[in-house]
C-alpha cells in the first residue's frame, strides 16, 4: 500500500492518527515488502499480526498463508479489516488490545509465527504478553522503536543491557536486521524504528526455572550500579557462588552474561530434582496383560525391552474448568519437548496407583491436596501409552503450582475447548500418552 492509499485507508475509517496509541501507519510498500519476507513463510504456516493498522503488512501475507490472524486494538481500523477481508475465510480480525490478548487460542493455529509493526506506546508489554514462556511461535519479526531493539539484543557491560535483553534472550536469539527512517511512516515519529528478528532459543542454556530467574533479575538490576550481593535474596554463600560464576565477589548485574544469570539462578534453585529429568536406575515392576506383577527392572530395561508396566496420569482442573498442561523438559528420555498431562510418572515397585498419583502431584507440580485425586479411567497398555497400563485421576486445584526444570519447561492452563481443537488440528504437539488420556477424558 501506498502513502495515499494509506491515507484514503485512514480517511474512510474516520482515523486520526493517535500518539496516545503510538499509531504511526508504515507507508513504504518496499519495507513493508521486506519486512514480511523475513518471516520466511509457507503456505502451511499461520501468521499472527499484532497491531496491523491499515493491512500494509498484512496484504503480502493473504492468500500465501494458511492462516492469517490480525490483532487490532483501534475499533475502526478493526471494522475496517473485517469489511475486507469478509469473503476470505483465511483470514480472521480480533478487535481486541495485544497486551491482554488471550494466548491460549493462538496454540491451535501451530505451526504459527509472529508479526507487528508494534505500537511504540506499549511494544514491550505485548512482547511480554505474547512472546513470553510458553509460547505458541516458531519465528517472530517486530518492528519497533530503534532504542527498544538495541535493548533486547544488549551485550552485558553496555548501557541498554537489562532487564528486557535478559528476560528476552532467555526464550529467543535476538537479530537486529535493519534501522527504518522516520520518513516511512505516516505521521513521521521523531525516531528512527528498528526491525529484529526472533527465533526461539532451543538449546546453549542448561534447564532452569524461569520464574527464579526472572526475580534475581529484577532484583539484580532494581539499583543497577549497586554490587550484585547486596541486592540477592538469602542463599548459598556468595564468595562461593561467584566463584563457581568465575566472577568477583564485587560483581554487578549488569556484568553477568546470559549464561552466568542462568548459572545463578540454577545456584539459588532448592528443588531437589532441578538436575534430574529420570532416574535409568529407578526399579519398575514388570506386569502382565492382567496387571500382575511378574518381575522387576530398571526403568531403563522396561523402555528398551518395551515391557508392560505401571503409570499413572493425573488432570488438574481450575474452578473455571481449565486444565492444566505441562511442557516436558527437552532432557526427558521420552517425549521431550512434548506437552503432556498434568502430572504423569512412573509407580514404584510395590507401590499402588493412588500413591504414586499422589507423589507425583507433590513431586512434579509441588501439590499437596487435602484429599486423594479421583481415578476416573483405567488405559491398557499400548505402544501409544509406552507400553503402559495407566490409571487416569482427575483432582480440582486452584493454588500454584511449583516444578523442577529438569523436568518441565513450562505450564499453562488451558480451557477445555482450546485442548480439543488444538489436538485435532496439530496432534503432533503432544505426547501420545496424554493423547490416550484426553479420549478417555472427552467421551467420560
Amino acid at each position: 500500500m501506498t502513502g495515499r492509499e494509506i491515507r484514503d485507508v485512514l480517511d474512510r475509517a474516520g482515523v486520526l492518527p493517535s500518539k496516545q496509541l503510538g499509531q504511526n501507519f508504515l507507508i513504504d510498500p518496499n519495507m513493508a515488502r521486506w519486512i514480511v519476507s523475513q518471516l520466511e513463510v509457507t503456505p502451511e504456516d499461520a501468521v499472527v499480526e499484532v497491531g496491523p493498522g491499515t493491512g500494509s503488512l498484512s496484504e503480502h501475507l493473504v492468500g500465501k498463508v494458511r492462516r492469517l490472524i490480525l490483532i487490532e486494538f483501534d475499533s475502526r481500523l478493526a471494522a475496517a479489516l473485517t469489511e475486507k477481508y469478509r469473503d476470505d475465510p483465511s483470514v480472521e480480525v480480533h478487535h481486541a488490545d495485544g497486551v491482554k490478548f488471550d494466548s491460549r487460542q493462538l496454540f491451535k493455529h501451530r505451526p504459527l509465527k509472529f508479526l507487528g509493526n508494534l505500537p511504540y506506546s506499549c511494544g514491550g508489554a505485548i512482547m511480554k504478553n505474547l512472546l513470553s514462556r510458553p509460547h505458541p511461535f516458531e519465528r517472530a519479526v517486530i518492528m519497533l522503536q530503534k532504542e527498544v531493539i538495541d535493548r533486547l539484543a544488549a551485550k552485558p557491560g553496555t548501557k541498554d543491557y537489562g532487564i528486557l535483553s535478559l528476560r528476552t534472550q532467555a526464550n529467543w536469539q535476538v537479530a537486529p536486521l535493519r534501522t527504518v527512517p522516520p520518513e516511512a511512516f505516516y505521521p513521521q515519529p521523531k525516531i528512527d524504528s528498528s526491525v529484529a528478528v526472533l527465533t526461539p532459543r532451543l538449546s546453549g542454556l542448561p534447564t532452569f526455572d524461569y520464574r527464579l530467574f526472572d526475580e534475581l533479575v529484577r532484583r539484580g538490576f532494581a539499583q543497577r550500579r549497586k554490587q550484585l550481593k547486596k541486592q540477592l535474596p538469602d542463599g548459598p554463600a556468595w564468595e562461593e557462588t561467584a566463584a563457581q560464576l568465575g566472577v568477583s565477589a564485587t560483581v554487578r548485574g549488569e556484568e553477568l552474561t546470559l549464561g552466568q544469570w542462568v548459572d545463578l539462578t540454577r545456584a539459588y534453585d532448592p528443588h531437589p530434582l532441578k538436575d534430574i529429568p529420570q532416574k535409568s536406575g529407578e526399579i519398575f515392576d514388570v506386569v502382565d496383560l492382567q496387571d500382575q506383577v511378574t518381575h522387576t527392572a530398571t526403568r531403563a530395561e522396561v523402555h528398551a525391552q518395551k515391557l508392560l508396566h505401571r503409570a499413572v496420569h493425573v488432570f488438574v482442573l481450575n474452578k473455571r474448568g481449565d486444565l492444566l498442561l505441562q511442557k516436558r523438559s527437552r532432557l526427558k528420555d521420552l517425549c521431550p519437548g512434548l506437552w503432556d498431562s498434568s502430572i504423569s510418572g512412573h509407580l514404584d515397585s510395590g507401590e499402588s496407583y493412588a500413591a504414586a498419583a499422589m507423589r507425583e502431584l507433590h513431586e512434579e507440580m509441588g501439590i499437596a491436596p487435602a484429599s486423594p485425586p479421583e481415578e476416573i479411567a483405567t488405559l491398557a497398555p499400548t505402544a501409544e501409552t509406552g507400553w503402559e497400563h495407566v490409571r487416569l485421576y482427575r483432582i480440582r486445584y486452584d493454588g500454584s503450582v511449583r516444578f523442577p526444570s529438569a523436568e518441565v519447561d513450562a505450564v499453562m492452563w488451558f480451557p477445555l475447548a482450546e485442548i480439543t481443537a488444538w489436538v485435532a488440528n496439530h496432534p503432533a504437539d503432544f505426547a501420545p500418552g496424554f493423547l490416550e488420556c484426553w479420549k478417555k477424558f472427552t467421551a467420560l
